[in-house]
């Protein structure tokens, strides 16, 4: 008789039509995370539609610091050593000084126009990343990068386009500030521990106390505030504010930079859609260019064809 030994069976391996498991995960987490980058596309609307014109910095605080406290509510977690310094310099950035600066782009350039200046962020992303990272972004990126600006600069740029100075500053001003802001938060990540809802408390909270002795020194409040634009601060508070940003740097801490950076391109192109919600329409070169962007940012989260193919000789 031959005796029979037990052996243990080796790792399953799914079928090669399978979806990896990290694939599918990835693709949540893009999914979650393009949340933010599309409630933000309707701050411009809201904006214009909404809120008291010539108050910038109010909309901006009543953005923040609301939702900064109830962040912190909720949590009950307060900053601790480097990071009572992190986070003050992240919410300077990501919130203090973006958000002014996105409100005075919004009133001053019309929607589509605005987010573009915004679109330029996944390039200023990708030169700040080889600086501070030392993350070399791929060609392939870099690439779908540019064709993602000029896609959305054929939606909204044009010979009607009204380009006012400052507010072309303004929404440069901003994208560079939430560029860095994205750059140092992939590099500091977070402490063990504190999750996103956190961090973006601290943020909100940081940015809102910046800009409250300057709004009222600046601007002061409106004289009036009805219900439109009580819904729109509520709006911009809760979806644009807490839980967008809470989606989006708990993105940012799963993601490559190369990868996160490219979603902002969702903006404009969620702006473009309310715009023709709100009556306007796309001519042929803007259709192209509305797809063309598209395109980049579905093409920005994907490996390059050479890296697929190396992906397939390993195998």
């Amino acid at each position: 008789m031959h005796s029979l030994t037990e052996r243990s069976p080796g790792p399953i391996r799914p079928p090669s039509y399978a979806l990896p498991v990290t694939t599918a995960v990835t693709a949540a987490t893009v999914a979650l995370t393009a949340i933010a980058p599309v409630t933000w596309g309707t701050t411009y609307a809201v904006t214009t539609e909404l809120l008291p014109p010539g108050h910038p910095m109010f909309a901006a605080l009543m953005r923040a610091l609301p939702a900064g406290l109830l962040g912190l509510a909720i949590t009950r977690v307060l900053p601790r050593g480097d990071w009572w310094w992190r986070a003050a310099v992240l919410g300077g950035l990501n919130i203090g000084v973006l958000f002014p600066l996105l409100f005075l782009a919004a009133e001053r350039l019309p929607g589509g126009v605005a987010a573009t200046l915004g679109a330029t962020q996944p390039l200023l992303v990708a030169g700040l990343a080889i600086a501070v990272l030392h993350d070399r972004p791929t060609v392939w990126r870099w690439a779908w990068g540019v064709i993602g600006v000029a896609g959305v600069g054929l939606v909204v740029l044009g010979p009607n386009a009204r380009l006012d100075a400052v507010g072309v500053l303004a929404g440069l001003g901003g994208t560079a500030a939430m560029a860095g802001g994205v750059v140092l938060t992939k590099r500091w990540g977070r402490p063990a521990g504190v999750g996103p809802l956190t961090l973006a408390g601290w943020q909100l909270t940081a940015g809102g106390l910046l800009l409250l002795p300057l709004t009222l020194a600046i601007e002061g409040v409106p004289q009036r505030i009805d219900a439109g634009a009580a819904g729109g601060y509520l709006w911009l508070g809760s979806m644009g504010g807490l839980i967008a940003y809470t989606l989006w740097f708990r993105g940012i801490g799963r993601l490559p930079v190369g990868a996160s950076a490219p979603l902002v391109l969702l903006s404009p192109l969620v702006a473009t859609v309310v715009g023709l919600a709100l009556g306007e329409s796309l001519s042929l070169p803007q259709s192209a260019g509305f797809a063309l962007a598209l395109a980049a940012l579905l093409a920005a989260q994907l490996n390059s064809p050479k890296a697929l193919m190396r992906g397939v000789r390993v195998r």
